[in-house]
């Protein structure tokens, strides 16, 4: 933490992968979000639409990942986020 209080957040959050037969995760970009990414390519194809020309998503700086690192792309049941994540079917 840095001595003036403020908390670092990275400007990249991927959130937890949703339900259904078609999970996705969506993608927000500092707090907006972007899109919905299948796959780890589509995080970083939204990433270099912002501005990075080459997205390391293993970056801890650049990327947060929630509900799960850059491996995990189906709702995984039982852990809290990603339970408390919005239904597919909902806009985002």
């Amino acid at each position: 933490m840095s001595e003036s209080g403020d908390i670092f957040h990275p400007p990249v959050v991927v959130r937890p992968p949703t339900r259904g037969t078609r999970p996705y995760r969506r993608v927000e970009i500092y707090g907006r979000t972007v899109g919905r990414a299948t796959a780890p390519e589509d995080v970083a194809e939204f990433i270099r639409r912002a501005g990075v020309d080459e997205p390391d998503l293993d970056d801890p700086d650049l990327v947060a990942w929630r509900g799960g690192d850059r491996t995990v792309w189906a709702h995984e049941p039982g852990t809290a986020e990603a339970d408390a994540e919005e239904p597919e079917d909902a806009p985002s």
